[in-house]
């Protein structure tokens, strides 16, 4: 895991936008931190991508921790099966991984809820700050 004050800058992915149909993401092996920023729409097909890439990549392991940004995030096109299949197929990440979901609606608040109760971790988080965030994670 990350040590305390090895943690990235908060402009990691931030200084510029995401563009409406993609997936930012930035693997910091020496940090062993995954930040992802999703797009306006998301959805399943969306999400197993990122993991396809995250599983491609050789650097990748499954305790690294992880940051997912859905601060830009308009529309979660998941169905209920969707999410189960996402928490208990997709999911590459350990169940000691630290994750933090960064959130600012009560719609991506929710996808984040679902995500943790369905994964049962207990080192999953959600914030209202990237900076709150990577506070915690790297803590």
């Amino acid at each position: 895991m990350p040590q305390s004050g090895v943690c990235p800058s908060n402009k990691l992915l931030h200084d510029r936008p995401v563009p409406a149909a993609s997936t930012e993401v930035a693997i910091d092996t020496d940090k062993q931190l995954i930040v992802v920023r999703f797009a306006k729409k998301v959805t399943a097909g969306d999400i197993a991508r990122y993991v396809g890439r995250l599983l491609a990549d050789p650097s990748f392991r499954p305790g690294f921790s992880e940051i997912v940004d859905l601060t830009e995030v308009e529309e979660l096109d998941l169905q209920a099966d969707e999410y189960l299949k996402l928490a208990d197929e997709v999911d590459p990440f350990s169940e000691n991984a630290k994750r933090a979901f960064v959130v600012k609606t009560s719609v991506q608040h929710h996808a984040a809820r679902m995500h943790k109760a369905l994964r049962s971790q207990q080192s999953i988080a959600i914030f209202s700050s990237m900076e709150d965030a990577m506070r915690w994670t790297c803590g």
